[in-house]
């Protein structure tokens, strides 16, 4: 994580979320990343593991990394995230996070999940967006 980044907890907010509650940046920044939202996508453009939430995570996970590398950051240098699920299901959704937590480690950025009704490509279930600071 760089020195940009500073995630924010508090002592008088529950301790049941998986992330830190805000996140600060320096403005020593030297640029902020607005990451478009990754999809379960091969390089192909063909939609990975369809039906399965969790395999779809894992690739947009990797794509997310990889738009992340190509900008010049990394997951450790994520301020805020946003997830999105196409199901209304619960355990859809906390099977989906729980490869975005996984991924992102003791870098608990503040993020967003969300239950949708529909994602842009065909067979699609996942799809996260990142802001990071460098």
């Amino acid at each position: 994580m760089t020195d940009a980044v500073r995630l924010v907890r508090s002592s008088r907010l529950s301790s049941v979320a998986e992330y830190a509650y805000a996140s600060a940046v320096s403005l020593r920044a030297d640029r902020l990343i607005f990451a478009a939202g990754a999809c379960p996508l091969d390089a192909e453009g063909n939609t990975v593991a369809p039906g399965d939430f969790a395999g779809q995570a894992r690739q947009v996970m990797d794509n997310l990394e990889t738009a992340l590398a190509e900008a010049g950051a990394e997951l450790t240098d994520v301020l805020k995230t946003t997830v999105y699920v196409a199901s209304a299901n619960q355990a859809d959704l906390v099977s989906a996070w729980e490869v975005v937590r996984d991924r992102f480690g003791k870098h608990d950025a503040p993020s967003t999940l969300l239950g949708v009704a529909a994602l842009g490509y065909d067979d699609q279930l996942v799809e996260v967006e990142a802001v990071a600071a460098v």
